[in-house]
């Protein structure tokens, strides 16, 4: 429900109006659409005290599963951000969503130090852009 106020002849009044919610899929929006648009707009994803640096972006892991953003906050956490367009793209999973993110954690905490996360995650991230991200 959307309310507005109306202010005329110095009273307020609340209107009710109605409207219909729409999914992505119904906008025609794809997942990969939602990840290039979260891949430039992280600053939405945290407090405006924190920040987030992308350092990758479609990893395979070694279950041949793909992150979708990786990114590192600023206390050096790996960040994982998995992105489904709408419940119903999380209800027809093969597998729960939530297997699918325990997965993807436990791969990257294999990670032992920075120069792997640099060498196996940031480096052909940078590769793969052109170096033109920061």
């Amino acid at each position: 429900m959307y309310v507005s106020i109306t202010i005329s002849n110095r009273e307020m009044k609340l209107q009710n109006d109605q409207f219909h919610s729409l999914t992505f899929k119904e906008l025609g929006i794809q997942e990969s659409d939602i990840e290039e648009f979260l891949s430039d707009n992280l600053q939405l994803l945290v407090d405006e005290d924190e920040s987030l640096l992308l350092i990758g972006q479609q990893i395979q892991n070694t279950h041949r599963g793909r992150s979708d953003l990786v990114a590192i906050d600023n206390q050096g956490n790996l960040v994982l951000i998995e992105i489904k367009r709408d419940l119903e793209d999380i209800i027809n999973r093969k597998e729960p969503f939530e297997f699918q993110a325990i997965r993807y954690a436990a791969n990257y905490a294999k990670i032992v130090d920075i120069d792997e996360v640099i060498n196996k995650i940031y480096a052909p991230f940078l590769e793969k852009k052109g170096g033109n991200r920061t």
